[in-house]
């Protein structure tokens, strides 16, 4: 778990190095947050498309220049001082919109060629993220901050991605497997960890006040 944490830190790390060039040019334009993520969110509508007709590799670049405006529309914001709840309610909705859409048109892909195993993994993998983000967002509004799990979204689209980049390996089908599998793994992990923390705030002597 230690080498995970690490491991994420290291490329969560590199990648925002790596383009802050690039978001600092941005937040110089008139480009706002909300542009880029809805740029986002049409090119991974786009990404659904691809992978209907089979163009994999396409899918896999348009999905990589999607989730770059998802990771840039946040840092531009904060850098250019235009964070707002609306901003991040819109950013919010986009990321479940644009995972929804890409699992649906991979699930369909594979019912069309009657492989129901993996249609079966990508609803579950669908599932499965929507509850991880639920599950932070509940605790986040009762107090707690939850953030923990094996399969948190930067993973997910890093996964994903490759996924879709390696089809023609026949990598997808397993990637898919892969997902479902660590995605109900990260929900009992953050409802285990949510129910470690009500326990310890309600312990004798923690008083019985709202965690925080």
């Amino acid at each position: 778990m230690q080498y995970i944490e690490k491991l994420r830190y290291l490329y969560s790390t590199e990648a925002r190095r790596l383009f802050k060039p690039l978001t600092a040019a941005l937040g110089r334009t008139r480009i706002s947050p909300n542009l880029l993520t809805v740029v986002g969110l049409a090119l991974t509508l786009g990404v659904s498309v691809l992978i209907w007709y089979g163009n994999y590799i396409l899918a896999g670049v348009v999905f990589a220049l999607g989730s770059i405006c998802d990771m840039l529309d946040g840092a531009v914001a904060r850098l250019s001082a235009k964070v707002t709840p609306m901003g991040a309610f819109l950013d919010s909705v986009s990321d479940r919109i644009g995972e929804g859409v890409v699992l649906t048109a991979i699930a369909l892909v594979y019912a069309r060629d009657g492989n129901l195993w993996v249609v079966g993994a990508a609803f579950l993998t669908m599932i499965g993220s929507f509850l991880v983000s639920y599950t932070r967002a509940r605790a986040e509004a009762l107090g707690l901050e939850c953030k923990v799990g094996l399969m948190t979204r930067p993973e997910r689209l890093v996964l994903l991605g490759a996924g879709l980049f390696l089809e023609r390996f026949g990598v997808l089908a397993i990637v898919m497997y892969i997902l479902a599998v660590l995605t109900a793994v990260t929900v009992l992990q953050r409802i285990l960890h949510v129910r470690r923390r009500f326990a310890e705030a309600q312990a004798p002597g923690r008083g019985t006040g709202s965690p925080q």
